[in-house]
Order: C-alpha cells, then structure tokens, then sequence
C-alpha cells in the first residue's frame, strides 16, 4: 500500500484520476490540493464520488508543504509543475506530472511550442510515461512525464510501422477529439452553441503535440509528422486517422502480423483485424483500440486508433505508470469494460 496526492484536484483529469483510483486496491489517497476549494470535502467539488467510502474523509487543502507521501500527482496547468515538482523531487517523492513540461528533453522546443520560458529539468531520472515504449525507464524513474493525450494516440497508431521501417518518413494525423481534452473551464470555443452539429480544425500545422509525436516516432525510426486536430461534438474521446506510405508490397495480414506481435504483451492494446475502432468502445477505459489496416492503390496505408482522452489519454496512463513505478500489477484499478453504447 502507497499514499498519493494529487495536486490540481479540481479539473478533469483530477476528477479521473480520484475516479479511477477509487478502486485501486493499493493506493490511499492522502491529499487533494486547491487554492479555490480549500477546506471543502471532495463530494462538494466532485458530486459523482459521494458514497465512496475510501474518500469520506478527504477534503482539499493549499498546504503542500505537509505532503509527505510516496508519490504525487501533478494535475496542474502547462508552466505550473515546474514551480512545484522540484521542491517534491528534491524531498524525495517520486512524481508523475500530467502538464507538459517535462515531456521534451531539449526545452527550446517545449518554449517555443508551449511560448513559456522553462526554469529548467530537474536532477532526477526522468521518463516519457509511455508505457509500450518506455516501460523500463518508467520503472527506474524518480518522475515521469505523461505524455499528451493526442500522442499518445497518434504514437501508438503508427509505433509498429516506423520500427519495422516499412513507410516513408512523412506521416500525416488527422485527430477528432472530445471537448473534455479543453479542461473544466468554459471558453468560447467550448461554449455548447460553437461546438454542437459542428467540427472544428484548429492550429491545423502548429499543434504542440506536433514535435511531441515527432520526437518520439524518431527514437524508433526516421519521420516526418504532420498533424492537425478538430474538436467535434462529443465529451470524451479521441479517433485519430493516421495516413501513410509503404515503401514494400505488403498485404493487409502481413501489417496486422507486425501489429500483433509488436504489441503481443500490452494488455491496453487492442488490434482489430476486421472492425474499425469506435469511440464508445474505449470511453472510460484505459484501452487503444487499433484497426483499419487498409492499403488504397497508391500503397497508402491507413490506420486507425481510438482512445479515451481522460483516461489512456490523462489520468488512466498515469495510473498505469504508478503500477509499474511501485511494481503492481499493470492492470490494477484500470481493468474496465467500455461504455458501450
């Protein structure tokens, strides 16, 4: 049994991750941290929690100088973990931060894409919380950075191909998300009138998942990503199509052979060799879902993948790296069958 906190208790991810957490069998959640809900009970804030008993005596605080526990969660905005997590870091608690800045090794790329100056990585063994790639660096590591939730899509879509080196460098994602992937707080982009009967493409070649992606396709292979995202009218989920080009005459079994194999031991990775994925086969769960595995006549080749941007895309894939920071069982509190329909 560990003790967690999570800091930034109040938002989405926050949310998904108490939710989450509320069945994990060894995990005591010890604190929730908010500078607006200080001192109110976690049913307040989070209504759909009420009756869970592992939480009836948690209420949010603002002191994280009493925090002393075996891991936190970061649940804060981009710019904000790196004023907290070293200080955590540096009392010796392991960390995992769902923000985006510890996500890039080489932080000129993070503030140029993120337009926030970086007060620098901290002395620690940090990993990229992917766990199909990284799951050896993720067990060593005093902090992981979850990764986006667009890239976590979109890696693992394509992880297999790029490996095998089979397509050619330029890779094209096109992805449909759900508005939860905003946050909590309203804006007029996520204002429901804007978004209903609608699909919005927006930052169509500047995306900062962009060198995200990128940067990690490349420790496998050599890429090119282009990406462009569109908020559709649904609260939780991301499709992404990913287009590209075989370089070899390949058939449809042979690809789906490389799929399985690569992802032979992840029990998150679903390979469809027939359907094609759906957004309520993964809502609420931990799942990627992958599928398409079609070739037109100009030897492109489409795939598919479909995940829950608040849980494989947030909350559920930092839960999955605790598991293997702390040596539990990979699945446990994440086990969960889709809300289907």
């Amino acid at each position: 049994m560990i003790e967690v906190s999570i800091i930034g208790a109040t938002g989405y991810t926050g949310a998904e991750l108490l939710r989450l957490l509320s069945n994990h069998r060894e995990v005591e959640v010890k604190y929730i941290t908010s500078r607006k809900e200080e001192g109110k009970h976690v049913f307040k804030v989070h209504p759909h929690l009420k009756g869970i008993k592992k939480y009836e005596n948690l209420y949010f605080t603002n002191d994280l100088d009493k925090i002393d526990v075996d891991l936190i969660f970061t649940a804060t905005p981009h710019g904000a973990s790196m004023e907290i997590v070293p200080d955590f870091i540096e009392r010796g608690i392991k960390v995992i931060d769902l923000s985006g800045d510890y996500r890039f090794e080489d932080i000129s790329l993070y503030e140029k894409y993120y337009k926030i100056k970086h007060k620098g990585l901290v002395d620690a063994k940090i990993a990229y919380g992917l766990p199909e790639l990284h799951r050896k660096e993720i067990k060593e590591a005093q902090l992981v950075a979850n990764p986006g939730c667009f890239p976590t899509g979109c890696i693992l879509a394509v992880a297999p191909l790029v490996k095998e080196k089979i397509i050619e460098e330029r890779i094209i994602f096109d992805s449909k998300t759900g508005v939860s992937g905003a946050g909590i707080n309203p804006t007029e982009t996520t204002h429901f009138p804007n978004v209903n009967e609608n699909i919005n493409p927006y930052k169509i070649t500047t995306h900062r998942h962009t060198p995200e992606i990128e940067k990690e396709l490349k420790k496998l292979g050599n890429v090119k990503v282009s990406f462009t995202p569109h908020l559709a009218p649904i609260t939780r989920g991301i499709l992404t199509t990913a287009h590209t080009f075989l370089v070899e005459n390949l058939d449809r079994e042979d690809i789906i052979k490389i799929y399985e194999k690569f992802y032979k031991d992840e029990i998150f990775i679903r390979i469809f060799s027939e359907e094609i994925p759906k957004l309520t086969w993964v809502r609420g769960t931990n799942f990627c879902d992958i599928g398409g595995f079609e070739i037109d006549e100009h030897n492109r080749l489409v795939i598919i993948s479909a995940i829950d941007n608040l849980v494989k895309g947030a909350s559920g894939q930092a839960i999955q790296n605790m598991n293997i920071m702390f040596g539990f069982d990979e699945k446990e509190g994440l086990f969960n069958v889709g809300l289907h329909p």
